[in-house]
């Protein structure tokens, strides 16, 4: 090496120092000052990491001053190279001296890299080339969204969240009762819409007990990280609109609707998706809506995509469930007694499917009936095969007729219901009541109460509210320790001694007595116990869960108060036991909500321990002998409920549990209820259900997840990518494996790695069981991010490889180039639907011939072995003016494989996008939930995607010098 003060070289080791300047040559040593970054480099001549730094005729090289010169000539006849060309912002002629080029010059284009002896290991290079390849694979998946959530899969969530994800802007009534996973399927939706790029902003209105359950499953499930809003929040922004600070936003209903300076800002704001939760508690009537409803009413005017949840049935208050249609779509649902209307023609519809479905002979009626619905095609022959054919003929016809009527009518575009009879899957509910004798104390309490108040008296008492859970009104007045004396202690301390082996769950109404119930298991048997309240924080009662749920060192009991039936799903355990009962059906159905659920292995124990002669004897008569409440799902208890509550109330306070009118209320209500769930039964929609279950596509879908969750491509590229970037790796004993940081990462910020590391797994089961486990999939933020950083970045675009083939001829070299053909658009547009990034592959030999398809990937890769920094060196130096003719032909033979990848770019787009707009179309002439945005989206689609998609460039992604030696 010859070094002379004003030349130009970059570090071989340090390349983010920038471009070099050599200032000073001394004996043996060269002086280097980088300008970019102020440091200086002092390094022995004999083996100075340093590349001279030369450019090529045809480069474009920017100068200190700003303005870049094309380079037309080089003199490089002096120690210092002058360069003769054209400036690109005047088009005059002039002249660079090295000495004056720009000092923050990085190269980061793969010849340029290789050229100037940038060049990374060859693992480095296949990770970027399995890196795009992958990204092309995922860019065209259907199953991208679907799979990353941290979800069993559950054949009729995965439906839904295809149909609804999938949709532009989505208005959709999920209604699935309760313990069917509405929350999984909003959360999948709303995944699938960030991850496809259909929505960038997500409004999520919950009430202000579910607060806490959202914030979890939207992180812990689809590693969504919400942030909430409250007024302390909007108060402490700095901007102009607290709002735009974040994309996924979380705000309670009672915050939207008590504070209208911060809805103004909120509604304000552009938000692409807003979802809803408990939609039923929205109140409204004609004459007088109320302002929750209205609020939400004038967000979905102005959101294009709205989500409603509630669980409660549509046959129940038609008045009610017109309201939250009418939020969906204004326009079609405007009329509330034309709605009734049009719900008869439903029933005509539902009568008929009912008869398909049960595989009964259709009547004159219904076959006519059939042919009026569906009469833009002709059924004749179907129904011939339906009435006469072979069984495989009727079963064919059945199927078909029913395809037609799910595509065709009811509300099933815009309402989504499943129900435990068309769900299978749920365990056997056992109650396991037991009576126990009121303690003297408590009856002393209630019996003051009763003594110095009539009926009308005691309604205004807050006092009244404790009947049924009378430590809590002990402990107004008295000192002492109320579980001192209460028998339900004792029961409880029994049944954990006899399932020492079994974890239970206990749930009561105050968080006071969850935590009275520690102290007195810790005290009196030294027995381990979780506490789960509402005056934990969030981090705590993440923990209290994590100590019940893990199986060594942990808790058998988790206490909790009302909360815990909100905010978690404990299938692991099989006994509940209800310390005390509350006064709502739809609450205790809550309760047992959080062990019968689907996953659920075992048949549910419920112990009931109740006080004889009390308010909670009672309660737990009216639930199993007029409800059958604690064995059943019970779907009509809120409207039972309605009709008797003010008596069971007055009873409660009479303290009178042996009359006549107690026997009655309990006789009255049972017949209500038998007679409700007779009608609800009756009037069962299985179009609406068959719809909302997805029948066979539902199925095909989780087979689809499972054969991707069983590939190992996943596992070997992040595997890949943990050692590329030195990432450390501890395996774990369950199909887990540890990551930790480490002090020589190739990026300190690696994505969604924290400073003190993570667990995580390929492996769903092991995810499912293990919540401080993260699922690896391809939807996961750290695969995502890892993509990203290796394919923004210059990792592997320049590398340099040995082959050792005996049959060609020592020094014989080749130059490997990887294209790939994109286009930039909208990400709502989709357009890696259509035109993936497409990775093109380019092996030239020295007279330019493209031998790719003659010498596979696999092949070379195996035949190649890496070569030390300073051979590479040696070679590139060799080779350097061989090299850029070579990149030249190659992009010459990628070039001409683009007008073919468009084509039929272009032909997919169009096919897919005129079939889904043709349908309909053809749907929407007989079906008014098909909205005319969303006919209008895919034709603006269309013409925005052609745009694109001819307008595709190619870009130089990576290049890798071969040389063939023995």
């Amino acid at each position: 090496m010859q070094f002379f003060p004003g030349q130009r070289w970059i570090s071989d080791s340090e390349s983010d120092q920038g471009l070099g300047t050599v200032t000073n040559v001394e004996n043996r040593f060269v002086t280097i000052i980088y300008t970019a970054t102020g440091d200086s480099r002092k390094y022995a001549i004999a083996n100075a990491p340093l590349t001279r730094v030369v450019f090529n005729i045809g480069d474009v090289i920017p100068s200190h001053e700003g303005w870049q010169l094309q380079v037309e000539e080089i003199d490089d006849s002096e120690a210092i190279i002058t360069y003769h060309g054209t400036r690109a912002d005047n088009g005059e002629k002039t002249t660079l001296k090295e000495v004056m080029i720009d000092h923050f010059i990085k190269f980061n284009k793969p010849h340029d890299r290789l050229i100037n002896g940038q060049v990374d290991r060859l693992d480095w290079f296949r990770l970027r080339k399995d890196s795009l390849q992958h990204q092309f694979e995922q860019q065209q998946s259907p199953l991208v969204g679907l799979s990353g959530g941290r979800v069993s899969l559950i054949p009729h969530q995965l439906y839904i969240a295809e149909e609804v994800g999938s949709r532009f802007a989505p208005r959709v009534l999920l209604a699935d009762e309760v313990g069917l996973g509405k929350t999984i399927e909003a959360g999948l939706i709303i995944h699938q819409q960030l991850v496809t790029g259909r929505a960038q902003r997500i409004l999520i209105i919950v009430p202000e007990s579910l607060m806490h359950q959202w914030l979890v499953e939207m992180l812990r499930r689809f590693n969504l990280k919400f942030s909430i809003y409250d007024a302390e929040r909007c108060q402490e922004s700095t901007s102009e609109n607290p709002f735009s600070d974040e994309q996924l936003v979380l705000v309670n209903l009672n915050f939207v609707a008590d504070n209208p300076d911060w809805y103004e800002s909120m509604i304000s704001e552009d938000w692409d998706l807003m979802v809803v939760d408990e939609a039923h508690h929205l109140n409204w009537s004609q004459e007088a809506p109320s302002v929750e409803y209205l609020c939400i009413e004038q967000l979905a005017q102005v959101i294009p995509g709205v989500l409603l949840l509630t669980a409660t049935p549509d046959q129940l208050g038609h008045e009610s469930h017109f309201a939250r249609l009418r939020l969906l779509d204004p326009d079609r649902f405007f009329d509330y007694q034309a709605f009734i209307e049009e719900e008869q023609h439903y029933t005509a519809v539902a009568d008929t499917a009912n008869t398909l479905v049960e595989g009964n002979s259709l009547t004159t009626a219904q076959a006519e009936t059939l042919q009026e619905l569906l009469k833009e095609t002709d059924i004749t022959t179907l129904l011939t095969e339906l009435s006469a054919g072979d069984e495989q003929s009727q079963a064919h016809a059945k199927q078909q007729l029913l395809n037609q009527l799910l595509d065709r009518h009811g509300t099933g575009r815009i309402l989504f219901r499943n129900s435990r009879n068309t769900i299978k899957g749920f365990p056997e509910r056992i109650a396991m009541p037991v009576a126990l004798k009121l303690p003297e104390q408590y009856d002393n309490c209630i019996n003051d109460l009763l003594v110095d108040h009539d009926l009308e008296s005691l309604k205004a008492l807050k006092q009244t509210a404790f009947f049924h859970t009378p430590e809590q009104l002990y402990a107004l007045d008295n000192h002492d320790a109320w579980h001192s004396f209460d028998p339900r202690v004792d029961y409880l301390i029994e049944l954990l001694r006899e399932h020492r082996d079994e974890k239970i769950l206990v749930i009561c109404a105050h968080a006071q007595t969850a935590i009275d119930l520690e102290e007195a298991l810790r005290t009196k048997e030294g027995m381990r116990a979780a506490v789960f309240h509402e005056g934990l924080s969030i981090f705590e009662r993440d923990r209290a869960a994590a100590y019940f749920a893990q199986d060594e060192d942990s808790a058998q009991v988790l206490l909790c108060s009302e909360i815990g039936s909100e905010g978690r799903n404990f299938q692991f355990a099989h006994h509940m036991v209800l310390f005390d009962l509350p006064t709502n059906p739809d609450l205790l159905e809550q309760r047992i909500g959080r062990l019968d659920r689907i996953g659920q292995t075992q048949t549910i124990k419920i112990h009931i321990p109740y006080f004889k002669n009390s308010a909670q004897e009672l309660l737990f008569n009216w639930y199993h002998q007029s409800l059958n409440a604690f064995e059943h799902t019970c779907i009509t208890g809120r409207t039972v409920f309605e009709h008797v509550g003010e008596q069971l109330h007055n009873i409660m306070l009479s303290h009178d549990f042996t009359s006549e009118t107690t026997t009655q209320l309990i006789n009255d209500s049972h017949q209500q209820h038998l007679a409700i769930k007779a009608e609800l039964e009756s009037g069962r929609d299985k179009l609406l259900e068959l719809n909302s279950s997805g029948q066979g596509r539902a199925h095909q879908i989780v087979k689809d997840i499972e054969a991707l969750d069983d590939q190992t491509t996943l596992p070997q590229f992040m595997f890949q990518v943990f050692d590329v970037f030195g990432i450390q790796q501890d395996d774990k004993a369950d199909n887990a494996i540890a990551l930790n940081p480490t002090e020589h990462m190739l990026n300190p910020n690696f994505p969604h790695l924290p400073e003190d590391g993570a667990t995580v797994t390929f492996n769903r089961d092991t995810a499912l069981s293990c919540e401080n486990y993260q699922l690896m999939t391809w939807d996961h933020p750290m695969v995502r991010g890892a993509l990203d950083l290796v394919l923004s970045d210059e990792i592997g675009n320049a590398s340099i490889g040995l082959l050792k083939n005996p049959a060609l001829p020592v020094g014989t070299f080749f130059l490997e180039c990887i294209f790939t053909i994109e286009a930039t658009a909208p990400s709502n547009l989709q357009l890696g639907r259509y035109l993936p990034t497409t990775p093109i592959r380019i092996l030239v030999d020295k007279s330019g011939n493209n031998l790719a398809d003659k010498v596979s990937e696999p092949v070379l890769e195996k035949q190649l072995q890496p070569v030390k920094k300073q051979v590479a060196l040696q070679l590139i130096k060799a080779l350097k003016s061989e090299i850029q003719p070579l990149v030249n032909k190659a992009e010459q033979h990628a070039e001409v494989k683009i007008p073919a990848i468009q084509s039929h770019a272009l032909e997919n787009m169009h096919h897919t996008l005129d079939e889904e707009y043709q349908r309909l179309e053809a749907l929407s002439a007989i079906n008014p939930s098909v909205r005319q945005d969303e006919l209008d989206f895919i034709k603006r689609q269309q013409q925005e995607l052609t745009h694109y998609i001819e307008k595709a460039q190619l870009t130089f992604e990576a290049t890798r010098l071969i040389v063939v030696t023995h």
